[in-house]
């Protein structure tokens, strides 16, 4: 009887220990929860949210579904300056006006990312996009003049050349029945981005079946169901239950690939094999050599772990965003037929009947194409929300917002207020001339973010799709099969439609 008091007696020390432990851990994660759930109570919100987990429950699971819950919200809270939402225990601000969005983006207090973004760290790192604080800032300054204008026209070989390979795949469809061009202009984007960032051939457009090319794809869809489910934040619970393992192999698959090009193209420069010989030509630059070459304030060199960060950034961040605003400019010319024909004169005006590829001059001179991807980016932005992290207490449009809150922002919605944009919903690239700019508020279009954390690689990105569309519909005319409505897009980290899109290609005599 002694035995099982003394067990029954220490039982019950260990569930008392048990429970004064669980309450030194969940004491202060707690008290922060209730102060914001407190000071963010005037905050007008999304109903049904419960502690906790907070509106969670509500979201849909389908991609698609989710990304017109998105629009279907802002749309119906319009009239309001912003909209608070729980995931799980987090709080977000939801923004889509610019008198919300401007004093979060320029500030310099409000620079870090939201916390959804470490989970893209484990394929990331901490490199230009998920980096924050003092690092953040020594990474862009140091970045920054590789991305000069007069350093970005030494990439129009491969964009040329690249475009060249899309035609070529293209010219199978011409006269026939409709087709999905995604795919087409996704593998083109992925190998301009491969050879001018880290100096590599992958072959994507030849090869799309390669497990480089599946893993990239396949780590984009598995961080964005993740970040939709607090349920499979914590690591131990994602690594048992969830895509876990899954994630670990595509992240080998991923590291180990530009690793090895690192590696190949460090032991290159140490032995001098990039100088110019009779025998030896001088191989094209690539922002992976110049991270090479690239010293901090302190004059030391990147190790290859931080020059693997910043290239496996370029990689996600330089491909699929440039590839979704193709494929979504494709549509909105092919849905406009006088649109088209606007472009094909310009083109015309510039190349005349020549061959030739596009030039550092020709990109000057096409301004009407131009204002063409700047207003499909404002219809179908490539980056449809993105977060950043309230740093400090703050008020916004008159809300106290304490530290520690996420602003989620939607250009989606942003791009569609008829206060700058009359009849949002038509396609209309004049909008984008320079007289009819004048005066428009500069937060109120933002396909590449704005303020001190801008998208750095916004140039080389415009480059890109000025060259690939031009080299398209110099061959080509465009149709569009797929009404807006049939588009589908999914709320994902990229915008994409749900089923493609779909084209039909005629083919025209060359200019």
């Amino acid at each position: 009887m002694a035995i099982l008091f003394g067990l029954y007696t220490l039982g019950s020390i260990t569930s008392i220990i048990l429970l004064i432990l669980l309450a030194c851990i969940t004491y202060h994660p707690l008290k922060r929860y209730i102060h914001k759930w407190s000071v963010m109570r005037p905050i007008p919100g999304m109903n049904n949210a419960f502690p906790i987990i907070g509106n969670a429950l509500q979201f849909k699971v389908n991609a698609a579904d989710f990304f017109n819950q998105i629009v279907e919200g802002t749309s119906e809270n319009r009239h309001r300056p912003l909209v608070k939402v729980w995931v799980g225990p987090v709080p977000f601000l939801i923004l889509y006006h610019v008198e919300t969005i401007e004093p979060v983006l320029s500030s310099s207090r409000h620079l870090d990312k939201s916390f959804a973004y470490r989970y893209l760290e484990p394929w990331l790192g901490r490199g230009l996009l998920t980096s924050t604080g003092d690092k953040w800032r020594s990474r862009r300054k140091m970045l920054t003049p590789t991305f000069h204008f007069s350093i970005l026209t030494d990439f129009l070989d491969v964009m040329n050349e690249q475009s060249d390979i899309l035609i070529q795949k293209m010219q199978k469809h011409v006269g026939g029945e409709p087709f999905n061009c995604f795919s087409y202009i996704t593998l083109c984007a992925l190998d301009i981005i491969c050879e001018t960032a880290m100096g590599k051939k992958i072959y994507a457009q030849s090869n799309a079946d390669s497990e480089y090319v599946r893993s990239v794809y396949k780590m984009s869809d598995i961080v964005t169901r993740r970040q939709r489910a607090p349920w499979w934040w914590p690591e131990c619970i994602y690594n048992t239950f969830g895509e876990g393992q899954e994630h670990a192999k595509r992240l080998k698959i991923l590291h180990s690939f530009t690793a090895g090009v690192i590696k190949e193209r460090a032991v290159h420069k140490s032995e001098g094999s990039d100088s110019e010989s009779d025998h030896c030509p001088r191989k094209r630059r690539a922002f992976l050599d110049m991270l090479l070459k690239t010293t901090d304030d302190a004059g030391c060199v990147l190790s290859h772990e931080d020059i693997q960060e910043e290239v496996d950034t370029f990689m996600f961040e330089g491909h699929d965003t440039t590839a979704a605003a193709l494929n979504w400019a494709l549509h909105l010319i092919g849905s406009h037929p006088e649109v088209q024909k606007k472009v094909h004169a310009e083109l015309k005006e510039v190349f005349g009947s020549s061959k030739r590829h596009v030039g550092v001059e020709d990109l000057k001179r096409l301004r009407y194409l131009e204002c063409v991807i700047k207003e499909s980016l404002r219809i179908f932005p490539s980056v449809p929300f993105f977060a950043r992290s309230i740093c400090e207490d703050c008020h916004i449009n008159g809300f106290k917002v304490p530290e520690g809150v996420n602003a989620m922002i939607i250009p989606y919605a942003l791009h569609r207020d008829p206060r700058f944009f009359p009849e949002p919903e038509e396609f209309r690239p004049e909008r984008f001339l320079p007289e009819n700019s004048v005066g428009r508020h500069p937060y109120a279009y933002i396909p590449f973010s704005a303020g001190p954390r801008n998208c750095i690689g916004q140039r080389f990105a415009m480059m890109e799709e000025k060259v690939v569309l031009a080299a398209v519909l110099r061959h080509f005319d465009v149709q569009a099969c797929q009404s807006r409505e049939e588009l589908r897009p999914l709320g994902e980290l990229i915008m994409r439609p749900e089923k493609g899109i779909w084209i039909r290609l005629n083919k025209r005599l060359f200019m």
